[in-house]
């Protein structure tokens, strides 16, 4: 209990240098690829979703969705399934919150398999900081304990062409136990559009 009680604390002030990690690996993979004439920035997605959790930990709003997937690792949609999954892709993105619900700017892995009838199923995994309610019972929408939550999420699409999709995705934020305070957590669903480059 008292190795969980430390390592949630070291968990929840440690998002800034989760942020600089990645930050660097992805720099790093960028410059790797760049060197072997890799395509990096490949996909944009835009869209909205909305809160699907009951009660107090409903959020309001709507959220405008922004995400962008980086290709460092060579992901090919054409290859068999499982070259796609040993090649994932790198995403950021954010879930911008309004009617002051929490906003995320979030990043991670992304693996996604593509069908030759033009569905895909993608999932991802990875983490966001947030700008929600920590422990505060005055205030609306879920109690989240600290800023660093895990993120991950899943989602099927149909790919209309070679540049433009659409996804379906239901995405999850909490810390898992993993920090001391409240643990409500984010649950959305939502519809992104995609263009990949």
């Amino acid at each position: 209990m008292v190795t969980a009680s430390i390592f949630g604390r070291l968990f929840a002030k440690s998002g800034l240098a989760v942020i600089f990690i990645l930050n660097a690996a992805i720099f790093g993979a960028t410059e790797t690829a760049a060197a072997a004439d890799n395509k990096i920035f490949d996909e944009l997605r835009f869209g909205a979703s909305g809160s699907i959790q009951s009660g107090y930990d409903h959020e309001k709003g709507v959220f405008p969705d922004v995400q962008v997937l980086f290709n460092p690792f060579g992901y090919n949609p054409t290859a068999d399934w499982k070259d796609q999954l040993t090649h994932p892709r790198i995403h950021l993105g954010t879930s911008v919150g309004t009617a002051g619900s929490a906003t995320q700017f979030y990043g991670g892995l992304s693996w996604t398999l593509t069908h030759s009838n033009g569905i895909f199923t993608e999932a991802g995994f990875g983490g966001t900081i947030h700008t929600g309610n920590l422990d505060d019972w005055t205030e609306h929408g879920p109690m989240l304990g600290c800023r660093l939550l895990f993120h991950e999420y899943a989602g099927i699409g149909y790919n209309f062409d070679s540049h433009w999709n659409m996804m379906a995705q239901i995405a999850h934020s909490s810390h898992a136990e993993l920090c001391d305070g409240p643990n409500g957590g984010m649950t959305r669903v939502g519809l992104l559009v995609g263009y990949k480059f």
